[in-house]
C-alpha cells in the first residue's frame, strides 16, 4: 500500500490518479512505439490492482483496535495522512475504457495500429511468438494491438463480476455485467497465447459463460508440453506454472468454488466432457471431501478440530462441522 501510494500521481486535468512507466502482464508491449523510454502509462489490470491493494490495507482500521493500530503504524512505517491518501486513491484511480465499456490494456492502446493475424495465423498457426516473428521483419510488436497473454483479462480471472463492479462503481465508472463478454471477445481476438499461461486463463474466463469453448481452450493448454507447441522448449524444461493451472482450472473454476464475505462457495459448472471430479480440500483446519457431478454435489467433513464454518452451494448457506456429511441436487 505504501508503494502504491507512492507511485500513484494526481493527474488535476482529469482529477484522477495515475500510474506511470510501468509493464503489466502482457509482455510485448514495454514501451510506446517511437518512444525510447521503457513503460507505460495506466495499465488497467496495474491500475485496477493497485486500488484493491490499498483497499485491502484500509482494511486494517476496522480489524484492530486503536492501539493495535498505532502499534502497527510504528512498526510498517505509515500513519493516518497515508491512509487518508490511500483512501483518495481507492476512489479515483484512471481506468482507461472505451465508450464500448471494454477496458483498454492501458492508455493509448486503442491507437496501435491493427495487426493482419490472417496472414499471421496462416503462415504460423493459432500461438505464436509474434514478437520473434516480427522482430526477424525489422518490426516491434510494440507497434500493434497484440497480446502475448491474458492482461486486462487477469481481471476477470481473479474477481468475480460482483467484484469487478463494486471496485469500478467506487471509482466512479459505469461497468455492468453485461459488458463482460464483449471484453472477452476483445481480446480474444488480438491474443496470441505465446505464454503457456495464457490459454490458462482465457478458459477460466469462460467456464463461467461458455463451457464448451472453455473445455476447447482448457485441452489446448493440456497439449503445450505435450505437442512442443512452442517448437522445442518442452525439451529445455516442463512449463510447470501452466500445468498447475489446469489443475487450479478442474478444482476451482469448474467447481465454482470462491470465498465470498467468510464464506465458501460452490456454484459448479461442469463442460459436457467433464462428467464428474472428486477432490479434497482444507480450509480453516477442516479437511473436506467433494464429489461433484451434472446432478448433485456431496460435502463431507471427514477431518478437523476448528469451529463450524459456512459453506455455500448455489446461492444458499450451510454450517458445517466435524463429521458433517450433505449431497444436494443441482
Amino acid at each position: 500500500a505504501l508503494f502504491w501510494g507512492s507511485v500513484a500521481e494526481h493527474n488535476p486535468r482529469r482529477d484522477r490518479y495515475e500510474i506511470w512507466g510501468i509493464v503489466g502482464p502482457d509482455e510485448y508491449h514495454t514501451r510506446y512505439p517511437g518512444n525510447e523510454g521503457p513503460g507505460l502509462n495506466n495499465n488497467a489490470y496495474t491500475n485496477f490492482m493497485a486500488v484493491w491493494v490499498l483497499l485491502r490495507a484500509l482494511e486494517i482500521k476496522e480489524m484492530v483496535d486503536e492501539d493495535t493500530l498505532k502499534r502497527l503504524q510504528v512498526r510498517v512505517g505509515f500513519d493516518s495522512g497515508d491512509m487518508e491518501h490511500w483512501q483518495k486513491i481507492s476512489t479515483r484511480m484512471f481506468i482507461p475504457m472505451n465508450d464500448r465499456g471494454v477496458i483498454m490494456q492501458f492508455e493509448g492502446f486503442e491507437n496501435l495500429e491493427e495487426l493482419d493475424w490472417e496472414k499471421y495465423h496462416k503462415a504460423y498457426g493459432e500461438t505464436m511468438r509474434l514478437d520473434r516473428i516480427l522482430e526477424k521483419e525489422n518490426d516491434s510488436v510494440n507497434r500493434y494491438r497484440a497480446c502475448k497473454q491474458a492482461d486486462v483479462l487477469m481481471l476477470l480471472y481473479l474477481f468475480s463480476s460482483d467484484e469487478l463492479i463494486d471496485i469500478f462503481n467506487r471509482l466512479g465508472y459505469e461497468f455492468r455485467a453485461d459488458q463482460i463478454p464483449e471484453n472477452i471477445g476483445y481480446y480474444k481476438q488480438i491474443t496470441s497465447h505465446g505464454s503457456t499461461l495464457s490459454r490458462v486463463v482465457h478458459s477460466w474466463v469462460y467456464s463461467r459463460s461458455d463451457r464448451n469453448r472453455s473445455w476447447d481452450i482448457f485441452t489446448d493448454a493440456l497439449k503445450f508440453d505435450i505437442e512442443d507447441e512452442q517448437g522445442g522448449t518442452t525439451s529445455e524444461g516442463i512449463h510447470l506454472g501452466a500445468m498447475a493451472g489446469t489443475v487450479d482450472l478442474v478444482l476451482r473454476g469448474y467447481s465454482g468454488m470462491e470465498i465470498r464475505e467468510d464464506v465458501l462457495w460452490f456454484n459448479p459448472r461442469l463442460p459436457g466432457e467433464l462428467k464428474e471430479i472428486s477432490f479434497h480440500l482444507r480450509y480453516r483446519s477442516h479437511w473436506i471431501k467433494m464429489h461433484i457431478t451434472r446432478r448433485k454435489i456431496s460435502v463431507e467433513f471427514d477431518r478437523g478440530w476448528a469451529n463450524p464454518v459456512e459453506i455455500g452451494i448455489k446461492g444458499k448457506k450451510y454450517t458445517f462441522k466435524k463429521d458433517d456429511y450433505i449431497e444436494i441436487n443441482l
